[in-house]
């Protein structure tokens, strides 16, 4: 697809909100410029202020960071916390695609723990099929709370295009950066209120969202200190680091609580993995980590990375997601920020590749708008049609009022010349109307000759391969054996008048007793499996043919037969009814 030429990403996290500009140049994707903001909390609880005032405060954020970048306006894709998103890994049996759609919204109103029209879902499948089960992501967010975050994005100026949960775009930036790798990798983004853990394998990704993050740890120091949150924030910052274990005591006793704070997090946070480890491996079938990346912001605190490989004895390394993203010398240093970017350059990749996981939680105003702008030039290229269809025409008929009076004139001129030719032409019409009657009934006996060799190709094509034939063919006219001897006729019980298509009704009337309008076909059928059903098959088949009309759903008023088929005997006679589509008149 054709890359824009400003490609504008805006994370929106529970504490910081990050906006990026990027560049495709020479097909390579380039961060421009960008910028983190963190937004301010109760200093006293550490927690947002109401949803409105939480709002109001990122977009004014948003405007100041849009303000540095030079940003005006422009279209923009952003990420909502994945807190704030409903999100469950389903199962189902492999099914055809057709009826995937359907099944999948039966399972949404079932697993999203809201009314189905008060919220905005989206699904994407992530692994199975060809026979296989089928493992689908559903996504859900309230409809009321995704307004208010996209009224307080576009009310800064920019535009919605793509509207993705932050844990999902973070898989995107690890695909596209960390292709090659085999096995089972873990992220684990670490957040101010919630750490998003994301298995990563061939094929497969399982996330969960686990309420431990950044703001845990200075709610706890809050508490050992007696400070408010937002000095136990400062001193979180300023003195936080994880303390390892047989790992010398600071030579401030401050310091070192701190650090034996941070580390009863992070081992809380341990605990949890391990039973998301667990989970995955029993419930999804997955495989264990052969190895852990680490992102957000609370992955920053020193030691974090020893931390984990002490606990885990895996590899542990810090998420790259600029790995393969160049980074333009305007744009600040990235060299302590990189971790940070996972979501940013994942919203990105949305508009320049396709992406492994494309979910898309647009509110109803969006998508009507996306849907205007589509057929905006559609309208714009009707409108000019219709103008030029206006002048066209304008002009076309002034021309034509001209060259029709030129006509006129010349016309009246020649219409006096062939008045006497016209009486010469209802001569000769008078005479080819005489010779027409005569020659009618040659041609209709001419047509007529074909009539039973077309009879018997039709009867012997139609009939089925084995085990039934034809010994009696014979014509009828009005349920009346022709060419008969009475004796024969008597025999044979009356057949009912043809039914006919109510098209000829008025055609056959006038032929009735002076016409062949229907066959009767005598015949065997051998014992067979099918039995009766081999003459039903005929039936059917002589129900597609041209000339009879044939309903094959009363099988029973065109099939006459008085024997039941038994073990005694080889053969069994059979009897059609047949009515001709188009009767032959006698001669």
């Amino acid at each position: 697809m054709t890359a824009p030429a400003r490609l504008t990403s805006l994370n929106i996290g529970s504490q910081t909100i990050g906006l990026a500009e990027f560049r495709v140049i020479h097909g390579r994707l380039v961060l421009m410029n960008y910028r983190f903001r963190e937004t301010s909390l109760d200093p006293a609880t550490g927690q947002r202020r109401d949803a409105h005032a939480a709002l109001h405060e990122t977009a004014v954020a948003l405007r100041e960071m849009m303000h540095e970048m030079h940003i005006l306006r422009g279209p923009v894709n952003y990420a909502v916390p994945a807190q704030s998103v409903f999100a469950r890994f389903v199962k189902l049996p492999a099914l055809d695609a057709e009826k995937i759609d359907k099944i999948i919204s039966f399972e949404a109103q079932q697993n999203v723990p809201f009314p189905i029209d008060e919220v905005v879902w989206d699904y994407q499948l992530v692994g199975g099929g060809m026979g296989e089960q089928i493992q689908v992501v559903i996504v859900a967010i309230k409809r009321d709370l995704l307004d208010e975050i996209n009224n307080a994005v576009e009310e800064t100026g920019l535009r919605t295009g793509i509207i993705e949960v932050a844990s999902m775009g973070l898989y995107n930036a690890f695909c596209y950066n960390y292709a090659d790798l085999n096995g089972c990798s873990l992220l684990v983004d670490i957040g101010a209120r919630t750490t998003n853990v994301l298995f990563i394998e061939a094929g497969r990704i399982f996330s969960r969202s686990l309420p431990i993050g950044g703001s845990a740890i200075t709610a706890a120091i809050a508490k050992e200190f007696g400070e408010s949150f937002a000095a136990a924030e400062a001193r979180r910052k300023r003195d936080g680091f994880v303390a390892l274990g047989g790992a010398a005591e600071p030579a401030d006793p401050n310091v070192g609580r701190v650090s034996k704070i941070v580390r009863s997090t992070m081992t809380r946070l341990h605990a949890e993995l391990m039973r998301s480890i667990t989970h995955y491996s029993a419930q999804q079938q997955g495989n264990r980590p052969s190895r852990i990346f680490l992102c957000g912001g609370g992955a920053g605190i020193p030691n974090m990375c020893e931390f984990f490989h002490e606990k885990f004895e895996l590899p542990i390394e810090f998420f790259n997601p600029l790995q393969k993203v160049s980074v333009s010398e305007s744009a600040p240093d990235t060299a302590h920020s990189a971790h940070l970017f996972g979501e940013l350059v994942g919203l990105a990749l949305r508009a320049v590749t396709v992406c492994p996981m494309e979910l898309n939680l647009l509110p109803a105003s969006v998508v009507r708008r996306q849907e205007l702008e589509k057929r905006r030039p559609f309208f714009i290229a009707a409108a000019a049609c219709i103008l030029l269809a206006l002048l066209g025409w304008s002009g076309y008929y002034t021309r034509a009022a001209q060259v029709a009076q030129q006509t006129a004139q010349v016309m009246r001129q020649k219409n006096d010349t062939m008045r006497a030719a016209e009486a010469q032409l209802d001569k000769l019409k008078k005479q080819i109307t005489a010779l027409d009657n005569v020659a009618t009934p040659l041609i209709t006996a001419v047509n007529d000759r074909n009539f039973w060799p077309q009879i018997l190709e039709e009867l012997n094509t139609r009939l089925p391969e084995a085990d039934i034939w034809i010994t009696e063919l014979a014509a009828t006219s009005g349920g009346k054996l022709l060419g008969a001897p009475e004796k024969r006729a008597a025999e044979i019980a009356p057949t009912p008048p043809p039914t006919v298509p109510p098209g000829s009704m008025a055609r056959t009337a006038a032929a009735v007793g002076k016409s062949i309008d229907g066959i009767m076909v005598h015949g065997l059928y051998l014992y067979n499996p099918k039995q009766q059903e081999i003459v039903v098959d005929y039936l059917r088949n002589l129900a597609k043919s041209p000339l009879f009309v044939v309903n094959p759903k009363t099988p029973e008023r065109v099939i006459k037969s008085n024997s039941v088929p038994n073990d005694t005997e080889w053969a069994f006679p059979y009897e059609l009814q047949l009515t001709l589509r188009n009767p032959v008149k006698l001669p």
